[in-house]
């Protein structure tokens, strides 16, 4: 089981996916450039994601590069979902989204193409 990731943790790891390996600097300027934090702010989530095992680092230039993958994350913070809010179960999570209104015609044909397929 993977740790938790915060916010904050999940933008700076979308943008080492996006682009790895790199550069802290230009993780740093991405974050400034589309989430306006400092260099500071930037450098102490990518320490704290480098302590929990998420990146490593390489030198020189504190280059960084994911130790899990964008789908890894994506299946443990969806089991803790379901866990948290659906007592487990799948079908309650399904009924749910089914019952979300706006969901398209065309949403819920790729859902049963999805659901066949299986």
């Amino acid at each position: 089981m993977i740790q938790k990731l915060f916010d904050s943790e999940i933008k700076v790891m979308e943008m080492i996916w996006s682009s790895e390996p790199v550069s802290a600097k230009d993780i740093s300027l991405l974050a400034t450039d589309k989430i306006g934090w400092n260099k500071n702010t930037t450098y102490t989530i990518i320490k704290k994601l480098e302590k929990k095992g998420f990146i490593k680092r390489t030198e020189p230039g504190f280059i960084c590069s994911s130790l899990v993958s964008i789908n890894e994350v994506r299946k443990e913070a969806t089991n803790g979902l379901l866990n948290k809010l659906f007592g487990g179960s799948k079908k309650a999570l399904f009924s749910a989204m089914l019952e979300d209104e706006s969901i398209t015609e065309e949403v819920l044909k790729e859902l049963r193409n999805l659901i066949e397929k299986r």
